[in-house]
C-alpha cells in the first residue's frame, strides 16, 4: 500500500470526485423571474433578429374574449400554441406568434351597462356613445390584465405589437373584406327568420347558441277546421256532410297567432278518424295511436286513406286568430314533414320557423311575425282583441294566453308539458326564439363548395375535425351578420328615411372608410345624426327627406373571422396565410367557421388563387377543462382551478377567517405540493391529450409535479456530473462501455420519438417518453450502473471519460426535448453550466434541434440491454430476499455468480464491465455443466434462481462476499486476510496514488 494511502485512512471522501454544482434544488421567485424574461420576451427578438426571414413558421391566435379572468382553459390553449412554436424554433424556423384579443360584443356591452348602472351612470336610454366608451375601458383592462396572465405562463410572443378587435387599423381592414363582399354581392338585406335573443334584444348566429337537453315546454295538440278540401273527401258519403278539420301539434304554441299554413308530407297517408269530443280529425296514419293517446279515447276511421299528394295544394283551412273575414289559408306539402312525431301535420309560420319560412317564400305567402325586440306580442298579434295578447312575454304568459284563446274557440285538443333539446343565447343563459327581422346577410352558399375544397388539403388533428368542419359548411347557406347592439364595428349602410331603403355599395363603403379614418369609428355614434359627411356626395342632393345612418353592429364572428388579415408574411412559397390554427372543438362552428369563409371570399373577390385556400394549413381541436370527477369547471360546484395556483403550489383557497372574540386568525392553506411555476402548468398541458376533453385535479397535478421534480434533479445531477468535463475530453463512441452504448441507444430513441411526436403536435406521447426514459432506463439502469466509475475512478481515466461523454451527450438532448415544454427549467439549467460546456455550446433554447447520430441506432444494443436486464431483474430479486432476512444492506455486498444459458458471448465479452453494470462487488460466469464454486456454499448466505433468455435458461446465484469492504468505493474487494482497518482495494490504490 502506498505512504499517500496510508497517510488519509479516514479521509477518503476527498479523493472522491463527488457531483458538484451551483443547481440549487428549487429555484427562488425572483430568479424565476429572470429566467422566465429571458426564455420568453428576449428569445422571441433573438429569434425575430437571427433567424431566416424566408423561413417563417405563422401562428394565428384565436383571440380569447377580452371579459373576465384567466382559467385553466385559457392556460391550455395558449401554453400547447407556445409548444408549437417553440418545436418550430428548434427546426429552425423564424416564429410569428402575435397575440390577439377579441374585443367587441354583447358580454362586454352588458357588463359595461352594469357598471354604468352600479355606478348610477346609466338609465333606461343610456347612449350609444356612453356604452362604447365604457365598453371599451372594460375591455382594455381586461386585456391587460390577461396578457399580464398568459406572459406568466411562459408563452413567447410578440406581446408589444398585440393586436385587438377594437384596434382601429383591424377594424379598418374588417371594413375593407366587408367592402370585397359587398362588392362580389354577398352581403344583403333580408326580411326573414333569425335566431334572437329577448333576453339581450339581438339577432344571434348559429355559433352563438347553446343547447339545453331538458328545456321544458307546453306541446298542444290544435285543430283547424277545413274549408276546400279534395273531391276525395268532399264526396265521401262517410262523412255526411261533416266539417273537418286538420291536427297539428306545436311544442310553441306562441308562434299560432303568425300561423299562414299546414304542411304535409306528399308520401304520407293520411286518414279522418271520428273523436265524440272533437269531430272529424285529419291526421296522419302512423299517429292513430299517439292521437288516440293523449285524446285519452277510442277513435274511430272514417276514411282509411288518402294520400298527402291529394291534400296538397287542394285543401284549404281557417285561421285562428285573424277573425272570421280572414281568407283561408292553404295546405301545401313539405319534405320537412314526417311520420313519427306529432300528427304528421306541421303547423307553419314563415315569420317564426327557418324551413317554413322558406316553403312559404317559395309559393308567395307573406312572413308575419308579431313579436318584438323584447319577446313580446305587438297588438297585430290578435287583430280581433289586440289587449289579449299584446305585451306579454311569447315564452311566458302569451304562450299560457294563446292556449287559453285556443281552448276557448273549441279548437286545442289536449296539451302537454314536453322536454326537449332547446337553443339558449349562450351568453344571458337564457332561451331564445325565432323571429323574423330585417338583418343583414353574407351568401355562403355562393362560396360554400369553395370553402370545401380547401379544406381538402388541410391537415386536421384530430383527424374528425374535418368532417365536423365540413358538416358546419355544407349545412350554412347564409350568415346573419348583423346585431343590434352598440358595441361594435357598424355595418355601414344608410337608410332613406323615408322608405327605408338601404344603400350599401362599394362606393358607398369606400366613403364612409373614409370618414372612418378621418373621424374615428366612435363618431358613426357621435356625429349629429344630420351631418351630411357620412353620406357619399353623389346621394346629398336628392329630393325628399334625405339618409340616416344605420344602428346595426357586425357579428363578433366577422370581426375575429376577419383577423387573418393581419397576418404580414408575404403568401409568395406560402400555400395558406397562417401554418397553424388552434382553439377548443367548439371552434368548428366558430372562428374557424368565420375565418374560412371570409378568406375564401377575399381570395374570390381579388383573383388571388385559382385554387381556394383555408386561411390555416393545420387546423387543431382541444378539448374542454374537467375535473377529476369529469365535471365542467364551474364556480357553483366550486371546482374551478385557477392557472396562478397551479404555478403556486397550491389548490385550495385561503381559508376563510374564523369570526369571533380572541379567536386566531387561520394562516393560508398550505400548498399541496411546491410551487414550481409555470412549467408545472405547461407539464400539464404537455402531458395531456388535448384533442380529447382535459382533465386537471388534485391528483393530476401531483403526478405532473413528480415528473417536473424528476427532471430537475436529473439536471442536477448531470450538471454535478459534468463540473470538471470539457467537450474536448469527449470519449470516441467505439471507446465506450458496453452500458454506455445501450444509454445513448435509450436517449437516442427517447428524442428521435419525442421529435417525431412533437412533429404531430402530439406532445403527451413525447413527455410519455420522457417521463419513461428519466424514471426506467436513465435514472434506475444507467445511472445506477456508472456511478462507481464517476465518483471513484481517476478524473481522466477513459472510463470515467466515457461515462461524461455519455451523460455530455444526454444533457445536450434532454435540454432540447425539454425547450418547448419546460423553457424556464431549461434557461436555469443553462444558468448553472460549466463555462467549460457554455463556451463551446449554443444556448438550448437557440439551439437548433438534431437528430442523434446513426451509429447510436444500433439494434443489438436492444438484444443487449434486454439479456442484461432478464439477468439484472434476477439479481435484484434474490437481493431482495436477502434484505428481507436483513442479511443485505447495500447491493454491493454482494458476490454474483451467474451459469449462462448455452452459449451466450455477451457477459464473457463484457464481464470486466458487469460488476459496475449490476452494482455488485463480484461477478463470476460459468457455463452449464461447471462446478458451482465452493465459496457459494460455504458463504454466509446464498439464494439462486433460474432466468431464461429466449428458449434457454440460465441460473444466478447471489451469496455473501468472501472479501471485505473498502472504506473508499464501499466494494466488497479487499481479500480477509490483509483487510486492515484502513485498507483500500488495489484498485483505489492505485487511483489515490495517481
Amino acid at each position: 500500500m502506498s505512504e499517500l494511502a496510508r497517510s488519509i485512512p479516514r479521509s477518503w471522501t476527498s479523493t472522491l470526485k463527488l457531483p458538484k454544482s451551483t443547481f440549487p434544488p428549487r429555484v427562488s421567485a425572483g430568479d424565476r423571474t429572470k429566467y422566465l424574461k429571458r426564455c420568453t420576451d428576449d428569445l422571441y427578438a433573438w429569434q425575430r433578429r437571427e433567424r431566416p426571414a424566408d423561413q417563417p413558421f405563422v401562428l394565428h391566435d384565436g383571440p380569447p374574449y377580452a371579459n373576465g379572468d384567466l382559467h385553466v382553459g385559457h392556460a391550455l390553449n395558449k401554453i400547447l400554441k407556445d409548444i408549437i412554436c417553440r418545436v418550430q424554433l428548434g427546426r429552425g424556423k423564424r416564429v410569428r406568434y402575435v397575440p390577439g384579443w377579441d374585443c367587441h360584443g354583447l358580454p362586454i356591452e352588458l357588463k359595461a351597462l352594469q357598471g354604468l348602472r352600479e355606478a348610477d351612470m346609466a338609465d333606461g336610454s343610456v347612449s350609444a356613445a356612453v356604452i362604447r366608451k365604457s365598453a371599451r375601458q372594460l375591455a382594455r383592462q381586461t386585456v391587460k390584465e390577461q396578457m399580464k396572465g398568459f406572459r406568466g405562463f411562459a408563452v413567447m410572443a410578440d406581446w408589444e405589437n398585440h393586436w385587438k378587435t377594437m384596434d382601429k387599423q383591424f377594424e379598418m381592414r374588417q371594413l375593407g373584406i366587408f367592402r370585397e363582399m359587398v362588392d362580389r354581392g354577398l352581403i344583403y338585406r333580408k326580411f326573414k327568420p333569425v335566431y334572437w335573443s329577448p333576453s339581450t334584444g339581438t339577432a344571434l348566429a348559429e355559433a352563438e347558441l347553446e343547447y339545453k337537453d331538458d328545456h321544458i315546454s307546453t306541446a298542444a295538440l290544435v285543430k283547424f277546421p277545413l274549408v276546400d278540401i279534395p273531391a276525395e273527401l268532399s264526396g265521401n258519403p262517410l262523412l255526411h256532410g261533416n266539417d273537418v278539420s286538420a291536427v297539428i301539434w306545436t311544442t310553441t304554441p306562441w308562434t299560432l297567432p303568425a300561423n299562414a299554413a299546414i304542411a304535409v308530407s306528399e308520401s304520407l297517408e293520411y286518414t279522418v278518424v271520428l273523436s265524440e269530443k272533437h269531430g272529424y280529425l285529419l291526421i296522419a296514419q302512423s299517429r292513430f295511436e299517439y292521437l288516440q293517446t293523449m285524446l285519452k279515447e277510442e277513435l274511430s276511421v272514417i276514411v282509411p286513406s288518402i294520400m298527402g299528394s291529394t291534400l296538397a295544394e287542394k285543401t284549404t283551412y281557417r285561421p285562428l286568430f285573424k277573425g272570421p273575414e280572414a281568407q283561408a289559408q292553404p295546405i301545401f306539402a313539405a319534405s320537412f314533414v314526417t311520420a313519427d312525431s306529432g300528427s304528421g301535420m306541421v303547423h307553419c309560420a314563415p315569420g317564426h320557423g327557418m324551413d317554413d319560412y322558406e316553403a312559404c317564400l317559395a309559393r308567395g305567402i307573406p312572413v308575419y311575425a308579431p313579436v318584438n325586440d323584447e319577446g313580446k306580442f305587438t297588438e297585430k298579434a290578435m287583430p280581433l282583441d289586440p289587449t289579449r295578447l299584446t305585451g306579454k312575454s311569447v315564452l311566458d304568459e302569451g304562450n299560457t294566453a294563446v292556449l287559453e284563446w285556443v281552448e276557448s274557440c273549441g279548437q286545442l285538443l289536449a296539451q302537454h308539458k314536453y322536454e326537449h333539446k332547446y337553443p339558449y343565447d349562450w351568453r344571458s343563459k337564457l332561451p331564445i326564439i325565432v323571429r323574423a327581422t330585417e338583418q343583414w346577410f353574407a351568401d355562403v352558399a355562393d362560396i360554400r363548395s369553395s370553402a370545401l375544397r380547401a379544406l381538402e388539403d388541410v391537415r386536421f388533428v384530430p383527424e374528425t375535425g374535418k368532417h365536423r368542419l365540413e358538416n358546419f359548411v355544407k349545412n350554412r347557406s347564409e350568415w346573419c351578420i348583423s346585431r343590434q347592439r352598440a358595441w361594435g364595428v357598424p355595418i355601414p349602410a344608410i337608410y332613406h328615411r323615408t322608405t327605408g331603403e338601404a344603400v350599401l355599395t362599394k362606393d358607398s363603403v369606400s366613403h364612409i372608410m373614409a370618414t372612418i379614418e378621418e373621424r374615428g369609428i366612435d363618431a358613426w355614434w357621435t356625429d349629429s345624426a344630420d351631418d351630411a359627411a357620412w353620406i357619399p356626395p353623389s346621394l346629398r342632393d336628392e329630393p325628399g327627406a334625405g339618409y340616416r345612418r344605420g344602428t346595426d353592429t357586425m357579428d363578433v364572428w366577422f370581426d375575429s373571422g376577419t383577423s387573418w388579415a393581419e397576418i404580414d408574411v408575404p403568401l409568395e412559397g406560402r400555400s395558406h396565410p397562417a401554418d397553424v390554427y388552434l382553439e377548443g372543438t367548439d371552434q368548428h362552428r366558430g372562428w374557424f367557421q368565420s375565418g374560412l369563409l371570409t378568406y375564401i371570399s377575399h381570395q374570390l373577390g381579388s383573383g388571388e388563387s385559382t385554387t381556394p385556400r383555408a386561411p390555416f394549413k393545420n387546423l387543431i381541436t382541444h378539448g374542454f377543462t374537467l375535473d377529476e370527477d369529469g365535471r365542467k369547471m364551474s364556480k357553483s360546484i366550486g371546482n374551478v382551478i385557477h392557472p396562478q395556483t397551479i404555478m403556486d403550489g397550491t389548490l385550495l383557497p385561503p381559508l376563510k377567517p374564523r369570526k369571533g372574540k380572541g379567536r386566531k386568525q387561520p394562516e393560508t392553506q398550505g400548498p399541496v405540493y411546491d410551487a414550481l411555476g409555470p412549467d408545472a402548468l405547461r407539464l400539464w398541458a404537455a402531458s395531456s391529450d388535448y384533442t380529447r376533453d382535459v382533465v386537471i385535479g388534485k391528483q393530476v397535478l401531483q403526478t405532473v409535479n413528480t415528473s417536473l421534480h424528476k427532471f430537475r434533479v436529473t439536471f442536477k445531477l448531470l450538471l454535478g456530473a459534468l463540473a470538471d468535463f470539457h467537450p474536448e475530453n469527449v470519449v470516441p463512441y467505439e471507446q465506450l462501455q458496453l452500458v454506455d452504448r445501450i444509454a445513448l441507444k435509450h436517449l437516442s430513441d427517447m428524442v428521435l420519438t419525442s421529435q417525431k411526436a412533437c412533429d404531430n403536435f402530439e406532445f403527451y406521447k413525447a413527455v410519455n417518453t420522457m417521463n419513461r426514459w428519466a424514471n426506467l432506463e436513465f435514472s434506475a439502469f444507467y445511472m445506477e450502473a456508472i456511478k462507481d466509475r464517476l465518483y471513484t475512478l481517476g478524473e481522466n481515466s477513459t472510463s470515467r471519460r466515457a461515462a461524461q461523454t455519455t451523460l455530455f451527450y444526454v444533457y445536450r438532448y434532454l435540454q432540447e426535448v425539454l425547450a418547448p415544454i419546460t423553457p424556464v427549467l431549461v434557461e436555469e439549467t443553462w444558468e448553472h453550466t460549466p463555462e467549460s460546456i457554455r463556451s463551446s455550446s449554443e444556448h438550448p433554447l437557440q439551439r437548433l434541434g438534431s437528430t442523434p447520430p446513426q451509429e447510436w441506432q444500433d439494434s443489438s444494443l436492444d438484444t443487449s440491454y434486454q439479456e442484461l436486464t432478464v439477468v439484472h431483474s434476477t439479481i435484484k430479486t434474490l437481493q431482495e430476499q436477502a434484505r428481507s432476512k436483513k442479511q443485505l444492506g447495500s447491493s454491493l455486498q454482494s458476490f454474483v455468480h451467474i451459469v449462462l444459458p448455452g452459449s451466450s458471448g455477451l457477459f464473457q465479452q463484457y464481464l470486466s464491465e458487469l460488476p459496475d453494470l449490476f452494482v455488485v462487488s463480484s461477478i463470476t460466469l460459468a457455463s452449464h455443466g461447471d462446478p458451482i464454486p465452493s465459496e457459494i456454499n460455504s458463504a454466509e448466505w446464498q439464494y439462486e434462481e433460474t432466468f431464461g433468455i429466449g428458449s434457454q435458461q440460465g441460473k444466478v446465484y447471489v451469496y455473501a462476499p468472501q472479501a471485505s469492504k473498502c472504506p473508499r468505493c464501499w466494494r466488497y474487494a479487499i481479500p480477509e486476510p490483509v483487510a486492515t482497518e484502513d485498507a483500500i482495494c488495489d484498485r483505489c490504490d492505485t487511483v489515490v496514488n495517481a
